[in-house]
């Protein structure tokens, strides 16, 4: 049963899994090699998240995703270097949509309250269910949480760049610098609270309460 719960989740969580998205991705690629490749890439990653998601991320072998993919081994490295950076493609992906959508909030709506909409509206795509699944596959291995650790330093990076865009005030640039670093942060520990008290609902929830303290304090 245990099993039939994770190939429901994978696929679930597959069908909101946007291959454009992924990093190295180029939408204006006009020759055939270049779709082709794109195309690839995209299957791949997808595959292979499938596979962590389905049989676990240890259990599942580089060897596993070619097949299931339809390429060699050999094939796989002109992709990714390893699962690691498969996963961590994945993660990038899905905050290159964060950062997409937070570009088409109106500049007249505060900052800190838009990067807060934007967040909790990605993660309440998820069931609880389906974070579980994926925040499993994040802390699978040691390499890949240290790695996803240092991965939050890009996203931070993205995050301020693009308050830049829609506020494009030359004044506003230290407060954005503060609102990118207080929104990463009050992810991070909104991550934390949910996997400490799953009780307490979901992590759109988690980061609801977390914003919550944020605006008390300030």
């Amino acid at each position: 049963m245990h099993r039939v719960h994770n190939l429901l989740h994978s696929v679930q969580i597959c069908k909101r899994f946007d291959v454009t998205a992924l990093p190295d991705h180029d939408p204006d690629a006009g020759g055939a090699r270049a779709r082709k490749r794109n195309a690839t890439r995209a299957r791949i990653a997808e595959t292979g998240l499938q596979l962590f998601l389905r049989d676990g991320y240890e259990a599942t072998t580089l060897d596993d995703i070619a097949a299931a993919a339809g390429i060699s081994r050999r094939s796989f490295f002109s992709y990714f270097k390893s699962k690691d950076d498969l996963v961590l493609a994945w993660q990038a992906a899905a905050w290159q949509e964060v950062c997409a959508a937070l570009r088409t909030v109106s500049p007249d709506t505060a900052p800190l309250d838009a990067v807060r909409r934007t967040l909790v509206a990605h993660a309440a795509q998820y069931q609880h269910e389906e974070m579980e699944a994926l925040d499993g596959v994040m802390r699978a291995s040691e390499t890949l949480t240290i790695r996803k650790q240092a991965a939050y330093a890009t996203q931070e990076a993205m995050l301020f760049d693009v308050l830049c865009e829609v506020w494009r005030q030359p004044e506003k640039r230290a407060a954005l610098r503060i609102v990118a670093m207080v929104a990463m942060g009050a992810m991070r520990l909104a991550i934390e609270d949910w996997r400490r008290r799953p009780e307490a609902g979901s992590a759109a929830q988690a980061l609801e309460r977390t914003f919550d303290l944020i605006r008390a304090e300030i």
